[in-house]
């Protein structure tokens, strides 16, 4: 697929499937990810891959971290957290591991963490595999950066569902960049 295709019609699947990308195609989406702008070369990215019972054990780090926040969550709330890493055969756990003081701002370091990820979705999109980059509130929490091996200072950027597009492919509708553009006051 050309490059402008797969930047101009990438679009996120949520339902998916098995199989899951294979360990030469994990190669092959982590080789476009490091290729991200990063100022001062610092590669502040780092992934986990996910699979089979490891997806559960994410599970069980988020209904630690989300019963922290609120003791009384019920029986059927956890089951339905402790479910969610479960959406797709693999979940690559992308996380900028900062350097803190350093001349580049750990903003940037995130930012270009996210660079990495964007080219995951595109090159994900490219070859044929369905993504969704999920995040949500309890990827800032302690808990969950600290059962992935990383420390408090770290951000994790996003939680990549990977696997064969299942169900319909939502459509998004056409737009115009000059929707986007602003002119300097």
């Amino acid at each position: 697929m050309d490059a402008l295709d797969a930047l101009q019609n990438r679009v996120s699947i949520a339902q998916l499937g098995e199989p899951a990308p294979d360990d030469a195609t994990i190669e092959t989406l982590l080789q476009a990810a490091i290729r991200a702008p990063d100022h001062g070369v610092l590669r502040p990215w780092r992934f986990i891959v996910l699979r089979g019972e490891d997806r559960n054990r994410l599970g069980d780090l988020l209904v630690a971290a989300k019963c922290e926040r609120e003791p009384s969550l019920s029986e059927e709330e956890r089951d339905k957290l402790r479910a969610k890493p479960l959406r797709a055969p693999l979940v690559l756990v992308a996380v900028a591991e900062v350097v803190e003081g350093h001349r580049v701002p750990v903003l940037e370091q995130i930012v270009a963490t996210g660079a990495a990820v964007q080219n995951i979705m595109v090159a994900a999109h490219a070859l044929g595999i369905g993504a969704m980059w999920r995040t949500g509130s309890l990827a800032s929490s302690r808990t969950v950066k600290q059962g992935l091996g990383f420390a408090d200072k770290d951000e994790i950027v996003g939680f990549i569902y990977l696997g064969t597009p299942c169900g319909s492919i939502k459509m998004v509708p056409a737009d115009s960049p000059a929707n986007y553009l602003r002119q300097l006051p």
